[in-house]
C-alpha cells in the first residue's frame, strides 16, 4: 500500500535538500499558503494517483530536456495525462530536436534527483539559463501540484501564486505553450 499523509500546512521539522529548505522558507517569505503531504517515494503515475486522491488535485508532470549540445536546458511542465511530443514541442518555441537531459545535470542545475524534478528549482542560483516552459492549461488551473524537491512530499499552491508570486521572486515568467 503506497503511503500518503494526511494533508499538512507546515514546513518540513527538518529537510531532505537545500532546495526544499529555500521552497518553504520562499513560500513563507511571500505569504504562500500550502497544503503538502508526505509520501513514499512518488515515481510512477500510479503514486501519483493516490496523492492526487488526498490533496485533491493532480500532480503536474515537469520535464527536464536538453538539446543535442547539452548547451541549452528546458524544464516543461504538463499535465500528466499529456504525451509528450518532442516534434510539437520544440515546433512551438521554434527550437531543433531536444532529448531528456541526463540526472546527472538534472542535479547539477535543479538540484532534484530524478523522480523529484519541480519547477520550484527556479529559485536555486544554478537555475538560472533554464528556459522554463508550461502548459497553458497547466497555467489556467486554479491549483498546481508537484514536488517540493524531493519524491516524498508533494505540494499544492495556487497556480496565481507560483506564476505571480513564487516565479516573479525568482527573475522568472515561463513562457507557455
Amino acid at each position: 500500500m503506497f503511503k500518503v499523509s494526511e494533508i499538512i500546512t507546515t514546513a518540513p521539522e527538518t529537510f531532505a535538500s537545500e532546495l526544499q529548505r529555500r521552497v518553504y522558507e520562499t513560500f513563507a517569505r511571500l505569504g504562500i499558503p500550502f497544503e503538502r503531504v508526505e509520501t513514499d517515494p512518488g515515481l510512477t503515475m500510479e503514486d501519483c494517483q493516490h496523492i492526487d486522491a488526498k490533496i485533491g488535485v493532480r500532480i503536474v508532470k515537469t520535464l527536464f530536456l536538453c538539446n543535442r549540445q547539452q548547451t541549452e536546458f528546458y524544464l516543461y511542465v504538463t499535465t500528466d495525462d499529456k504525451p509528450f511530443v518532442t516534434r510539437e514541442f520544440c515546433g512551438a518555441l521554434g527550437i531543433p530536436r531536444v532529448s531528456f537531459a541526463s540526472a546527472e545535470q538534472l542535479w547539477a542545475r535543479t538540484g532534484v534527483l530524478v523522480g523529484a524534478t519541480t519547477v520550484l528549482s527556479a529559485i536555486l542560483p544554478q537555475a538560472a539559463g533554464i528556459h522554463w516552459v508550461m502548459d497553458r492549461s497547466v497555467a489556467q488551473s486554479e491549483w498546481f501540484a508537484c514536488t517540493d524537491g524531493t519524491a516524498t512530499c508533494f505540494v499544492k499552491i495556487r497556480t496565481d501564486d507560483l506564476l505571480g508570486k513564487y516565479l516573479p521572486a525568482a527573475g522568472l515568467s515561463p513562457v507557455l505553450i
